[in-house]
């Protein structure tokens, strides 16, 4: 997982980050900041490929792969983990293994990719991996915290990176870079409903570099990166036109968020551009990807793994993680015009 962002139903935020031996933890001191506390450890040895997402209730749900040491000879000890979050500041649940879709093979097991977690608007959460097949399975946990088996989603030559969104009526969409000139999406036709999967979209996707925002009502915009190239992508269903964003070629997933800006619905884009070590930032119109994009370098050199949110006083803010390990963080001016944000500051380091 890159760093992620979310804010809780008191208007604070935190900021997760993996790190050796569990995640990383920064907590806002009061909606709208600017002081932090954290990091604060969060253990969970063995733990790796970490994400998070966020339901409408506020809860953080982090899903991990866990990786223990086999005997001299056999594969490791696989377990997709979950553990969830119910209050901003508040410790964990205990993780909660969740097996794979391979339970009685361990060597299939041990080809397991890193999960992808989706909540939808029953309450529903949805883990999503690419298995030994390198097809996708899914397992979900109902609103009453009740966890059925792995349902084999099917596809093919699926990559790792799976990435999962949903709307804010909670209906939930996967997108998965596939190998075979395709990214492969799944969708739930209404919120609550059971996943279908879509066209293929025609695509040479890079592996780990897609990412989601919903772009209007019930309308999900998958972002990802050529494997050809390293430019940036945007796709959405009711259009089904793949629009590049020029001057982002590189690597890894945008960070993205929808955001108001002058008044104006707009969709806020962070990504680290290779050449010159720094983060870029970027705006345009939510319904027009296609009006053109120009990015705007800020933050120290080799800050990393951008990550986007709108804080309890409404302002975007955006975070990344310094090269010696320190939440960065920048907030949105009010008292000027455009996508203007104030210096940046250190929030704490390891």
């Amino acid at each position: 997982m890159a760093l992620r962002l979310l804010r809780g139903k008191d208007g604070r935020l935190t900021a997760y980050a993996p790190v050796a031996g569990g995640v990383a933890r920064w907590t806002e001191e009061r909606p709208g900041g600017p002081s932090w506390t954290g990091p604060r450890l969060i253990a969970a040895p063995d733990l790796g490929a970490v994400t998070v997402a966020q339901g409408a209730d506020g809860y953080a749900h982090l899903v991990g792969l866990r990786r223990k040491p086999g005997p001299e000879g056999e594969p490791p000890r696989i377990d997709v983990v979950h553990a969830t979050q119910f209050q901003t500041g508040r410790p964990l649940t205990a993780w909660h293994a969740l097996g794979t879709p391979h339970p009685k093979d361990r060597g299939k097991a041990a080809r397991t990719g890193a999960p992808a977690v989706a909540v939808d608007s029953s309450g529903a959460v949805h883990v999503f991996v690419r298995n030994a097949g390198h097809g996708v399975s899914c397992r979900r946990q109902d609103a009453k915290g009740k966890w059925g088996g792995w349902t084999d989603l099917k596809g093919k030559d699926v990559l790792d990176g799976l990435s999962a969104a949903a709307t804010a009526d909670g209906r939930v969409e996967l997108l998965a870079p596939a190998g075979a000139g395709a990214a492969l999406r799944w969708f739930q036709p209404e919120p609550g409903g059971t996943l279908r999967r879509g066209d293929d979209i025609p695509a040479r996707v890079q592996a780990w570099s897609a990412s989601a925002v919903e772009s209007s009502r019930d309308t999900v915009t998958h972002y990802w990166r050529d494997a050809d190239g390293g430019g940036l992508l945007a796709w959405r269903p009711e259009t089904e036109d793949t629009v590049a964003l020029g001057g982002a070629e590189g690597s890894g997933p945008v960070a993205v968020l929808r955001a108001p800006v002058d008044g104006h619905d707009c969709t806020v884009l962070v990504h680290r551009d290779t050449r010159s070590g720094r983060l870029s930032v970027a705006a345009h119109p939510t319904e027009d990807e296609a009006a053109g994009v120009w990015w705007t370098p800020s933050g120290e050199q080799g800050a990393h793994d951008p990550a986007l949110a709108l804080d309890g006083m409404g302002r975007v803010v955006l975070a990344a993680l310094s090269l010696d390990g320190a939440l960065l963080v920048a907030r949105q001016k009010t008292d000027e015009r455009g996508l203007a944000l104030r210096a940046w500051s250190r929030a704490g380091g390891r």
